[in-house]
């Protein structure tokens, strides 16, 4: 969203108060609908670039926004937070923790079988490649060229030699014309 949808197209919008204050509000959030988004998750943090979502990463561990919305039951834990944390139990330190973060950072972290999919659909392209390539050899192109033969070849070789061709450089410049033999 630019900021260009922030200024008013004529001075009668000015006038209402109402208006003003939903351009007020409209600026707050960013005017991008992430407010919308995130729904009634707190947010805590910076998060990367500045916006306020929620994924695991090892590369930012501590998300913009808790990964739940305030329950009444979770409130009630959160009192009991604010107290002394020997008198909270083990379901509620879960609680409270599975409300901020989806995954511990050894769940996020953990190998996962992806690679094989991957490897499966680079092995399968690579066979159809060669597939499509043995197929178009086969059919598609015809026996070579009667040059290729070694006999074309040498003769084409002494043909070089004989016209001197590039004799600085070249294969003529490794044949010496005076013995008849290379260099």
């Amino acid at each position: 969203m630019s900021a260009l949808r922030l200024i008013p197209r004529n001075l009668s919008q000015l006038t209402t108060p109402t208006r003003m204050a939903m351009m007020g509000r409209r600026f707050a959030s960013g005017g991008d609908g992430v407010r919308l988004l995130i729904g009634d998750r707190e947010v805590v943090g910076y998060g990367i670039n500045g916006r306020p979502l929620y994924f695991d990463s090892p590369d930012c561990p501590f998300p913009a926004i808790r990964y739940r919305e305030v329950t009444p039951e979770l409130c009630a834990v959160r009192e009991k937070e604010l107290g002394d944390w020997k008198k909270l139990s083990l379901d509620d330190k879960k609680l409270l923790y599975r409300h901020s973060f989806c995954q511990t950072y050894a769940e996020f972290q953990h190998f996962s079988p992806e690679w094989k999919i991957c490897l499966g659909v680079a092995l399968w392209l690579v066979a159809i490649g060669m597939g499509i390539s043995i197929a178009m050899k086969a059919k598609l192109y015809g026996e070579l060229p009667e040059t290729f033969d070694d006999e074309h070849q040498s003769a084409q070789l002494r043909r070089i030699i004989q016209l001197q061709m590039n004799p600085i450089t070249g294969i003529s410049s490794k044949w010496c014309y005076h013995e008849n033999k290379w260099k």
